[in-house]
């Protein structure tokens, strides 16, 4: 095998499928990746059994052939790389990098030993635009659940309907729900994901490619921009979270994010899982409070001007929560509804179909 890329087109392939390489499995030759050159064309695929990934670009090919790399080092190799054609070719032993004056000679791996990409039947398919795509998966990914015996709440749940597309995730604690209206409408669709999956696929770079996502009976398989991504689907039933938004409101404050967002983290200073931030709404004044208080440490406060419909209210919550919700928030300005102080909380773009419920703290 003997091909030439450039260093930059090779960089950023690599920094695409790593993510599949395992780290931790006993098995080597799941730390590596699988390269193939054939055609004018270089196909990279790397996976660790749960996610797998396999990723084309163009590639000099003088000689086809395959081998299997330590992902990490090839990728780490390649970064230091001067943005010069990089020359790949295998030996006898193991693999040679060129690039300019510099060589690199690697132990590769027998790639008949390296597990073949899944043949995935799908069920159902969708397609949607990246950049819409990816900015809905980035406000709720994050509020996914991190205890795995509660593997429901690790995914978020995408659905469309006609034009509607919607994405919601909750960890119990939090619950984050993101719809857009698009410009065509698509056949119904319902998967749940895992997040930290998603958020892998929204990191990716923009482009004018859509993201096509297809379901089996057990994967979930998604296309974008020349690579596939296939990971395990998440089988369960979802929460039905629509009756804990759909209750009534006895306060609504307007109020600036960012202003709200820095008093929080000043106030917050002081916070602590013990000591949560407060958040007391004075109707008649239209001023909203933020404040903490510890035992140990000391009391902290800041009042923020807003506009405030309805009754006064004080509620508690935790502060990382509130912080997370609000940098979810893409307008200026928020609403949040409140319907007392042992209820849950719900922050409302102004401008855009987003709403993040957090869970009230006891003080």
């Amino acid at each position: 095998m003997r091909f030439s890329i450039n260093q930059a087109e090779l960089r950023d392939a690599l920094a695409v499928v790593s993510k599949g390489s395992s780290t931790r499995s006993t098995l080597p030759i799941l730390a590596g990746v699988y390269l193939m050159v054939e055609d004018a064309e270089l196909v990279l695929q790397t996976t660790d059994l749960e996610l797998s990934i396999r990723l084309a670009v163009p590639a000099l090919v003088d000689e086809p052939g395959e081998t299997v790399a330590p992902a990490k080092l090839l990728t780490d190799i390649v970064k230091t790389l001067p943005d010069q054609a990089v020359t790949i070719e295998t030996t006898d032993s193991g693999m040679n990098v060129f690039c300019g004056s510099t060589t690199f000679a690697l132990k590769t791996l027998n790639p008949t030993d390296f597990p073949s990409f899944p043949d995935v039947q799908a069920e159902q398919e969708a397609s949607f635009p990246f950049n819409v795509f990816g900015s809905m998966v980035k406000s709720v990914a994050k509020d996914v659940s991190k205890d795995e015996t509660r593997a429901i709440l690790t995914g978020v749940l995408i659905s469309q309907s006609g034009n509607e597309l919607k994405m919601v995730a909750t960890d119990s604690y939090r619950l984050a729900v993101a719809s857009t209206v698009l410009d065509e409408p698509g056949s119904d669709f319902e998967a749940v994901v895992a997040g930290p999956f998603l958020s892998e696929i929204a990191s990716l770079p923009n482009s004018s490619d859509p993201i096509h996502i297809a379901l089996s009976e057990n994967q979930v398989i998604v296309s974008y921009h020349g690579t596939t991504f296939i990971n395990r689907r998440i089988e369960g039933t979802f929460p039905n979270y629509r009756q804990l938004i759909g209750g009534e409101r006895s306060t609504r404050v307007k109020v600036d994010v960012q202003s709200l967002m820095a008093a929080v983290k000043r106030v917050a200073l002081l916070s602590n899982k013990v000591s949560p931030v407060q958040l007391s709404v004075d109707a008649d004044a239209g001023v909203i409070t933020c404040m903490t208080s510890s035992q140990d440490v000391g009391n902290a406060q800041e009042a923020l001007e807003g506009s405030v419909e309805g009754e006064s209210v004080s509620i508690a919550f935790n502060h990382q929560f509130l912080l997370d919700g609000l940098a979810s928030v893409k307008s200026e300005k928020v609403y949040i509804d409140l319907a007392g102080s042992m209820k849950p909380g719900i922050l409302r773009s102004t401008e855009e179909d987003f709403l993040y419920l957090i869970m009230p703290v006891r003080v």
